[in-house]
């Protein structure tokens, strides 16, 4: 399906765009319509892409949910947690001295 759009544009934009068409070879009517169909044609693509690659950054990262095995149980109890934040400060401080 196609639509009829009628423009009014200054005598500068037309005679540049007239003497464009002249430079590519085509009617000023498809020059336009070409221009205008390729601007809002790749806008369409660049969202759908953008879309794409959302979805693929989301599957990605929802893959690493439960995969971090740190090789020996943890527990979610604070004297766990004290215990795993010592053993990580203790060891720190001894590799800088």
């Amino acid at each position: 399906m196609s639509q009829v759009l009628s423009l009014e544009l200054s005598d500068e934009v037309y005679a540049a765009l007239q003497q464009q068409a002249e430079i590519s070879g085509v009617s000023l009517a498809e020059l336009v319509t070409t221009s205008i169909e390729q601007q809002y044609g790749s806008l369409r693509h660049e969202k759908s892409q953008t879309e794409i690659e959302q979805k693929a950054a989301r599957q990605r990262f929802r893959s690493h949910a439960g995969n971090i095995n740190l090789g020996y149980a943890t527990g979610a109890d604070n004297e766990s947690i004290d215990a795993d934040l010592v053993r990580a400060y203790s060891d720190t401080s001894e590799e800088t001295n």
